[in-house]
């Protein structure tokens, strides 16, 4: 009798165990966050200013917005390595809409649409970048990382051809013309925030709902978690899958529309590495690279680990090199950590089944 009781108070200790490190995993982002921060704040002074946060909470935005879209992707055990080509291309589309409006030779006229007109036909496109990788995943079978890697071929060439490979400058429009205003885009502010942050806050939010309470959420995670059970429990895959590629193209749509308001030029090789950026949030997050398991609000985290890495290291002048070498290492040791998370589960969800039996 004795040595049961041992035996389950053993058992008990080591389940303890166990939840303090599946907690331990699932909280690494925020724990990292911290960490950081921490790191950063001792060694740079400046670092916690409040001009420095309002510049890091820009560069997040913007790492957060391609994260969130690639979240779905990836939740769907997909890839898209395309985001950062897309944002270039529609950069390079709006600023020609605004400089050089759409030409129209047959006619020998000019159109100068309208900012908001500029704005809508550059989500469309990113958007449309985006279905077709989709539909060239699930139509033609291709595996999504060659059929993403194609599409970042085909948006970085269309970005250099728009202008020959040289930037649209001054994209502040002409009052004649009805077209001036991008600037605020990326200017502008709303209760002393940007809007960039209150556009990465309300995406975040309807990216929330629809991944925990709408059926294609549900769709996303039951293709990811297994896309053949999924696929006999009636869910569409080809339409889920194309829908999610939409969304993270629209994404890398809006990105590309903030940096371009922002910086009131647009060049070919804006977003450059950027896709880079957004899979190491994503995974830094916790959302796994074999589908099925993640979330937003880790996304929101793992890109904040990003952006405060980012930001900490121009701070303290560590080389471009070593940045590069250093958010290598992060996002190898963010996918070993995410195997042995899934190692674990596994593990304990074997020995819940040898209990039942």
């Amino acid at each position: 009798m004795t040595n049961a009781k041992l035996a389950q108070g053993k058992m008990r200790r080591n389940i303890t165990k166990t939840d303090i490190q599946q907690f331990l995993l699932r909280g690494r982002a925020f724990i990292a966050l911290i960490l950081v921060t921490a790191v950063f704040a001792s060694l740079a002074p400046q670092f916690l200013t409040t001009a420095n946060l309002v510049i890091m909470s820009k560069h997040v935005a913007i790492n957060a917005l391609l994260a969130i879209g690639m979240t779905f992707v990836i939740l769907t055990a997909g890839i898209d390595l395309s985001v950062g080509s897309i944002v270039g291309m529609v950069a390079m589309i709006a600023g020609g809409l605004i400089n050089e409006g759409i030409i129209l030779p047959t006619f020998g006229i000019i159109i100068y649409p309208h900012t908001w007109t500029i704005v809508l036909i550059s989500l469309l496109l990113g958007t449309l970048a985006g279905s077709i990788s989709g539909y060239i995943i699930t139509r033609f079978n291709v595996a999504p990382f060659i059929a993403t890697l194609g599409m970042l071929y085909v948006a970085r060439g269309i970005a250099g051809l728009r202008n020959n490979g040289y930037t649209f400058p001054n994209l502040v429009g002409r009052p004649e013309y009805g077209n001036t205003g991008f600037e605020i885009l990326g200017a502008g502010n709303f209760l002393g925030v940007n809007y960039s942050i209150w556009l990465m806050i309300i995406l975040a939010l309807v990216a929330h709902i629809i991944t925990k309470h709408t059926p294609i959420g549900r769709h996303v995670y039951a293709i990811g978690g297994n896309e053949s059970a999924a696929k006999l429990s009636g869910v569409r895959i080809a339409r889920t899958k194309i829908i999610v590629y939409s969304i993270s193209g629209f994404c890398a749509a809006l990105v590309g529309l903030i940096i371009a308001s922002q910086l009131v030029a647009a060049h070919p090789l804006t977003g450059n590495t950027f896709e880079l950026n957004a899979i190491a949030a994503v995974v830094l997050g916790g959302t796994s690279l074999a589908g099925g398991r993640g979330n937003i609000g880790g996304t929101l985290i793992g890109a904040f680990v990003i952006g405060v890495l980012n930001d900490g290291m121009v701070m303290m002048g560590v080389s471009s090199f070593w940045q590069n070498v250093i958010k290598g290492a992060v996002i190898v040791l963010a996918v070993i950590i995410d195997q042995v998370q899934a190692r674990m589960q596994e593990r304990i969800a074997l020995q819940k089944q040898q209990e039942i039996q």
